[in-house]
């Protein structure tokens, strides 16, 4: 029986595409040419002008409940009732006479607090990459009795008119936590179906007692779970897939009663530079049917893929199910994490490679959610440039950054669980100047501290930081580990370290009214 659209005022429409399977979208797809099949069988399509995010163009609908709840401010803009209500008349409307994807999914995969979602797109890939992206249902019986908890809507060819609408410009991304509904248009870029549904879930599960985390999360040997925040280009998906280690996702988990559980069944890698040798796994899975490539190049003639062309974007982007990934975790669900990791790409070159955060500490960091852009990875960015964002992912929290900071103090105080910072940036000198961070360190490192090597190990506290670093650590020599000592110009880097400290000072100021004292008081001091 055809799935019945009319509840959302979705009348008149083409043919219905209800849970289709990935061939089947596959068809569809290259039938209506929105992609193109690369050599080993991945998806590539193109996203317009839009490669990534559109944060001026997200909204929340200012209304019921929500409307007290929501930390209204830069990151989450009101939208106003009544332009909501017109607009999604006008999405309607634009649909009618279309051919629509429906698929019906879980966001979560902890039973109890999974949320039953519907996505409806324009798009055939667009549909796939919600399969991917979300947990699919594979029993009949359940979805034949599936009831939606929220709904988004893709539009991706209908534009707003700002002047109209209401919007800033012709992209829209507006949440209505009220009537449970999202609608997204004018960019097909499909990240932001995804971010939607986790800010959803951002939003709801604080209210039972859950930690919604921008985290990547895996599973040790024994059993032990450990959770990796951090921002775009951190590492967070790539330290996270160790073949040592299961994986349980690469982006976003919650932390309950009952341990931690993936939003998704599925990955979202960057894949700008990809290579073999470094990143093995991920690499694979952009030969594969079944995989997106957004914004990828190649080959018209032999649709050989080229990972290292960022002609369209930097933000080149992979899509892919969790089983492509060899060693992952079937449940998405693991234990109470032992550990918690905080990854900063410090371009300034000042955050030692590891250091271990007292629990008030981990609240300041977590809040403050730092990392640093580097030149050409922006437009315009031409030297290191500092990057706030709260709870590593302030555009997806619909709440006051302090209701999670909160909810993780709890968490650790419950579990016991260790907090460490790790810098994936630059030493020796800030960017331009000093070194990558090798891989390799970093991974000895984060084994080590994951192994509980690292807990009786004697520390130095950071003179500016005030964080607690190794003196040693297996397999990564001790000079590493001391960040001014890698510095030729030893007063410059005092002088650097000052100037970061100040730049958290600055950016904590808007968060102190929401938090408790010993919180505000642990970040760094010049």
């Amino acid at each position: 029986m055809p799935v019945d659209l009319s509840y959302l005022g979705i009348v008149n429409t083409g043919q219905i595409f209800h849970n289709l399977s990935a061939p089947a979208l596959y068809e569809e797809a290259i039938r209506r040419s929105e992609g193109h099949v690369a050599a080993s069988g991945p998806l590539v399509v193109h996203t317009g002008t839009y490669t990534g995010r559109s944060a001026n163009d997200k909204f929340i609908v200012k209304e019921g409940a929500s409307a007290d709840k929501v930390w209204w401010g830069k990151v989450n803009r009101p939208f106003e009732p009544a332009k909501f209500a017109a607009l999604q008349h006008r999405v309607a409307a634009y649909l009618q006479g279309s051919d629509l994807f429906v698929l019906d999914c879980f966001a979560g995969t902890d039973p109890e607090f999974r949320l039953p979602v519907r996505i409806i797109t324009e798009k055939a890939w667009q549909n796939l990459f919600a399969q991917n992206m979300f947990v699919r249902i594979t029993d009949p019986k359940e979805l034949a009795g599936f009831t939606p908890k929220f709904t988004i809507i893709a539009a991706p060819s209908m534009h707003a008119v700002k002047d109209v609408d209401g919007t800033n410009s012709e992209a829209f991304i507006i949440l209505n936590l009220e009537k449970n509904l999202g609608l997204i248009g004018g960019t097909h870029y499909a990240g932001e179906i995804k971010k939607s549904v986790f800010s959803v879930l951002n939003y709801i599960l604080p209210q039972h007692g859950v930690m919604p985390m921008h985290c990547s999360a895996n599973i040790g040997p024994k059993g032990d779970s450990a959770v990796f925040f951090g921002l775009s280009g951190t590492g967070k998906t790539t330290l996270s897939a160790d073949p040592k280690r299961k994986l349980i996702g690469d982006d976003e988990h919650g932390w309950s009663n009952n341990g931690v559980f993936n939003f998704e069944g599925g990955c979202y890698a960057k894949v700008i530079n990809l290579s073999a040798e470094a990143e093995p796994e991920i690499y694979a899975t952009t030969r594969r049917f079944g995989t997106i490539l957004e914004n990828v190049a190649f080959d018209a003639h032999t649709r050989a893929i080229n990972l290292n062309d960022n002609s369209r974007t930097e933000n080149t982007r992979a899509s892919y199910p969790i089983d492509f990934i060899p060693n992952f975790e079937p449940s998405g669900r693991g234990g109470q994490p032992k550990n918690v990791v905080f990854l900063t790409a410090d371009a300034y070159g000042i955050f030692p490679p590891i250091a271990k955060l007292t629990p008030a500490q981990a609240a300041y960091h977590f809040i403050s959610g730092y990392t640093a852009k580097v030149a050409g990875t922006e437009r315009g960015v031409k030297e290191p440039s500092a990057t706030f964002s709260a709870c590593f992912g302030a555009p997806f929290m619909p709440l006051h950054p302090g209701v999670y900071a909160k909810l993780l103090s709890e968490k650790i105080a419950k579990t016991g669980a260790k907090v460490w910072m790790v810098n994936t940036g630059w030493t020796g000198g800030p960017y331009g100047v000093g070194t990558r961070m090798k891989i390799a360190h970093t991974r000895a490192m984060l084994n080590a501290a994951l192994d509980g090597l690292l807990d009786k190990v004697p520390t130095v506290e950071h003179a500016t930081l005030r964080i607690a670093v190794p003196k040693e650590c297996p397999g990564v020599p001790p000079e590493v580990l001391d960040p001014r000592s890698t510095w030729k110009d030893k007063a410059a880097y005092d002088k650097q370290a000052a100037a970061l400290a100040k730049l958290f000072t600055d950016n904590f100021e808007q968060f102190k009214s929401g938090v408790a004292p010993d919180i505000a008081s642990a970040g760094p001091k010049a």
